[in-house]
């Protein structure tokens, strides 16, 4: 695993853009696992900027996001379908048909789970994942537990996440309790890992995943396991972890 720190979240986000560029120039037909929520935002106008200048094209490139809230239709402002198309797939070449997010109003959630998984596969699976970490070190929606699932699966989110979530909800009634998310197995067999980790409030969660222990309690300490994952980090979160001697 391979730790940078970077001066703040600006130079994060274009570092991680830097990564995704040399990528996507490698293999015009990459792969990518998206993220969402605040973390990759900056990033994704990173590689806008990319796209404009004609540096990038994503007009090959196949990309499947880690999860959606339950509940929640591809319309909704706040669905994570939404996200995507306001904060990267509008602004970039990237087809429509070649962009794939797990569908929130399914009633039959196992097939949808299992539907999604396959249609990885059936992709080659995914070359380059990027994820955040969330207080509790959930990463896609895999929170804290006596067990964790391997593949895409429903789960029920833990209070931390759902109040961490309510900032983009008028109020804590409407934020989903549940969502559909790539489980652990799933991640691990992208074959490229790119975390991004910002503030001291990811401390915890981050010293967690870098400490040499894995545990459920930490679903982001299993990402140890993988072999090739990058992390960066800003110099405020890594401050807080020079105190504890991790990083």
């Amino acid at each position: 695993m391979q730790v940078l720190v970077v001066k703040d979240y600006q130079e994060m986000s274009r570092k991680a853009a830097e990564l995704f560029r040399t990528r996507m120039q490698d293999k015009s037909s990459l792969v990518l696992g998206l993220a969402t929520g605040s973390t990759p935002v900056g990033t994704y106008q990173e590689l806008i900027q990319m796209v404009e200048k004609g540096e990038l094209s994503f007009e090959k490139t196949t990309a499947f996001n880690l999860d959606e809230y339950c509940g929640l239709g591809s319309d909704h402002r706040q669905s994570y379908a939404r996200f995507m198309q306001d904060q990267l797939f509008q602004s970039v070449d990237i087809q429509t048909g070649r962009t794939f997010i797990p569908n929130g109003m399914e009633e039959d959630v196992q097939e949808e789970c299992a539907n999604y998984d396959a249609l990885i596969e059936k992709h080659g699976g995914i070359d380059l994942q990027l994820l955040g970490i969330g207080g509790n070190g959930h990463i896609g929606f895999n929170e804290p537990d006596k067990s964790l699932s391997a593949g895409t699966h429903e789960v029920q989110l833990d209070e931390r996440t759902i109040q961490a979530n309510s900032r983009f909800f008028n109020s804590m009634d409407e934020v989903p309790k549940r969502a559909l998310t790539m489980g652990m197995g799933s991640i691990l067999k992208a074959k490229e890992i790119l975390l991004l980790a910002s503030g001291a409030n990811k401390a915890e969660a981050v010293a967690g995943l870098l400490s040499g222990k894995i545990t459920t309690d930490n679903p982001a300490s299993f990402l140890q396991v993988h072999p090739k994952v990058t992390v960066i980090i800003d110099r405020e979160l890594a401050d807080c972890l020079e105190e504890e001697k991790i990083a």
